[in-house]
């Protein structure tokens, strides 16, 4: 009987050795005449356990954790393949309570399956989504979107059907749809997992997306940085292609939808839409002033709706179970589950994928196991390079748009980033400056002048000179920021600057700037 071990294929993993891992345990189970199939899936996001080989079983898949190549000798002799005992073994992986917890719904596959099998990808559920979109009416798509109250989770939160309406009426020869897959945000990976761990599940929103607003060409902008993915995602399309699930005519409709996957350069601003259009179109990146928005004007001055990974990722599950079923999770303004990532001095990081409403306390201490460090968390940063930095006794805040932005914060794209407390604060205000400063795409005054007046107005504070003139001069640096920038790049920088001073005062009375 063949058994079937699975190794995860994705970037972190592959990082961590599990090509060698796959390659040992192959050649092992050959010396041993055992008839072993390894099966490259994607990562199920517990990161600490990576690489995390599993084995099928008659007792269900059995995990173990993290494994080295070293340790493949002996886990094949206390039984790996009929999954034995040993001190990496972790059991069942949906018995474990970090997954066991979680509200997994658009990452309801991401490790379970063969990511490139498109008959994997159907045995689980895949494609049932765009079948039933398939026998509705566009309009009736969009008020299913709408219905589910699924809001745009690149990070500004705009309500997905509300845009997905907008370029639906909007009357052109051609429409688009582009999904941003510009993963810069420190500590996020969630676009990374999905796009290597499940990627027809993006295909198959990208496809709905276009039958709704009746766009029939679709473009990925994914980062440079993420070759695993792009290699992943690459052989997904062809196969998609293939099996008619893209092209002319999508599943035998008459509804056309082509896709085509490009790499950026590595520009952080590319995050922005308007700037990645600009870079979709060959130009340089830099913001477009708005109105006209992307959904009336987008790419190449067509009607064009730009969503993020995990917001087009979502809409598979929402066509297949219904609007409402997907609004029942989570709280207020903030409907479904939220992919969240969580990084830093962390004993157990990865990917927790839960409905609106947990607080950061039960993100960090439940799911995370608190610091890896094992000292106290002083400071937590939501939302990026761009988010507030939080102090340990505001950790009780539920992970909601409005909650968030009540204590002046944001939840971004869900990235957690935790510092304990050896943290330097006014070092992480001035990298927030000087961050801004290099990414900036220079377009206006505001951002790319006064960030790099930020960074010197903080080195002036942090050496003692003149310390209340230049957190004068600092607050209004980002007045001007917040209100005269023309995106979030340089709009947004002031937030982890203010909150670092707000709640870290003392660490900016007394430092020296590091030589």
């Amino acid at each position: 009987m063949t058994v079937s071990v699975f190794v995860p294929r994705d970037m972190m993993a592959v990082a961590l050795g599990a090509d060698r891992v796959a390659a040992a345990i192959e050649a092992g189970a050959r010396r041993r005449g055992a008839d072993g199939r390894i099966v490259r899936n994607g990562s199920r996001g517990l990161q600490w356990l990576e690489p995390l080989v599993e084995v099928v079983t008659p007792k269900g898949r059995i995990a173990y954790g993290p494994v080295s190549p070293a340790d493949v000798e002996g886990l094949l002799d206390a039984g790996l393949l009929e999954g034995g005992a040993h001190a990496l073994c972790v059991g069942r992986p949906e018995d474990m309570p970090y997954l066991a917890r979680q509200h997994r719904l658009t990452f309801e596959r991401c490790g379970l399956t063969d990511p490139i099998s498109i008959e994997d990808y159907r045995a689980h559920g895949g494609l049932a989504g765009l079948q039933r979109a398939l026998g509705m009416a566009p309009a009736a798509i969009v008020e299913e979107v709408k219905k589910s109250g699924l809001r745009g989770r690149g990070g500004a939160g705009f309500p997905a059907g509300i845009k997905w309406n907008t370029v639906q009426q909007a009357h052109s020869d051609r429409k688009y749809v582009v999904c941003n897959a510009d993963e810069g945000d420190s500590g996020t990976f969630a676009d990374r997992l999905l796009m290597e761990g499940d990627p027809f599940c993006l295909i198959e929103g990208m496809v709905i997306a276009g039958i709704a607003t009746g766009a029939t060409k679709g473009l990925v902008y994914l980062r440079s940085e993420y070759p695993v993915a792009a290699a992943i995602f690459g052989q997904a399309i062809a196969i998609a292609r293939r099996e008619g699930l893209i092209g002319i005519s999508v599943l035998g409709s008459p509804h056309a939808f082509d896709l085509e996957l490009r790499i950026g350069a590595g520009a952080y601003i590319c995050g922005e839409e308007t700037s990645m259009l600009e870079s979709l179109e060959g130009k340089r990146a830099i913001v477009r002033a708005k109105p006209p928005i992307p959904a009336l004007h987008g790419f190449m001055g067509r009607p064009t709706l730009v969503n993020n990974v995990m917001t087009l990722a979502a809409v598979p599950w929402i066509l297949a179970h219904g609007g409402q079923t997907y609004a029942d999770y989570g709280m207020g303004r903030s409907r479904g589950t939220l992919p969240i990532q969580l990084a830093g001095n962390i004993k157990r990081g990865g990917l927790i994928e839960y409905a609106f409403g947990i607080s950061l306390r039960e993100v960090i201490e439940d799911f995370g196991g608190g610091t890896a460090s094992g000292r106290p968390v002083r400071a937590v940063q939501v939302g990026g390079p761009l988010g507030a930095y939080l102090p340990a006794h505001m950790l009780d805040v539920p992970l909601d748009y409005e909650a968030l932005a009540g204590i002046q914060a944001m939840l971004g794209h869900g990235g957690i980033v935790v510092f304990d407390d050896s943290v330097d604060m006014a070092r992480q205000a001035r990298f927030a400056f000087e961050f801004c400063a290099a990414e900036s795409c220079g377009k206006c005054t505001p951002c790319r002048i006064g960030a790099t007046r930020g960074v010197e107005a903080i080195d002036k504070i942090v050496a003692g000179m003149e310390r209340q003139r230049n957190l004068a001069v600092v607050q209004d640096l980002c007045e001007l920021m917040t209100d005269g920038s023309l995106c979030a790049m340089g709009g947004l920088t002031p937030l982890p600057v203010q909150s670092a001073l707000r709640h870290f005062a003392d660490d900016f009375a007394h430092l020296a700037v590091a030589s």
